[in-house]
């Protein structure tokens, strides 16, 4: 597993930039971004604090997320009408 991309992805599904995400774990946005960079380590301590930051567990982070989940998250993000809309979109499929 990729641990960067993997935290990246989580960052951007959790709708944080990589500031807010440093900010709400007390870590360097400098390190963050080195790490996001793959250019810098990160300790397990340093990890728990930035799922901590997003809510998920440590477990969470490795696990492999299937398509089915990839397309709960993005459904659970949708506001009302935005489910409406796609809802509408696919029956027109």
């Amino acid at each position: 597993m990729d641990v960067s991309k993997r935290l990246i992805s989580l960052r951007v599904q959790c709708g944080l930039t990589q500031n807010g995400l440093a900010e709400r774990a007390g870590v360097s946005q400098t390190h963050l971004r080195r790490v996001e960079l793959g250019q810098a380590d990160i300790t397990i301590g340093h990890l728990q604090l930035l799922c901590d930051a997003m809510s998920i567990s440590i477990q969470d982070f490795f696990k492999d997320e299937s398509e089915s989940d990839k397309i709960a998250i993005a459904l659970s993000k949708l506001s009302p009408k935005q489910k409406t809309l796609l809802l509408s979109f696919l029956e027109s499929l």
